[in-house]
């Protein structure tokens, strides 16, 4: 079997795109980029969570 690959989905509103971000190597964090304009978005992991997989970054 695969190892599990965490993600959460962002909606990039700079330029209207959906893409999955995936957690960081320290996995204290999830981290990606906007595909069009390269914008970076960091989600910090804490310690109550969250049952929401989706998100928006401005």
């Amino acid at each position: 079997m695969a190892p599990e690959n965490k993600f959460i989905g962002i909606l990039f509103e700079c330029c209207n795109i959906y893409r999955r971000i995936y957690v960081n190597r320290e996995k204290n964090a999830y981290e990606g980029k906007c595909p069009k304009c390269n914008r970076e978005v960091k989600v910090k992991i804490g310690a109550e969570g969250t049952e929401s997989r989706f998100f928006s970054a401005q």
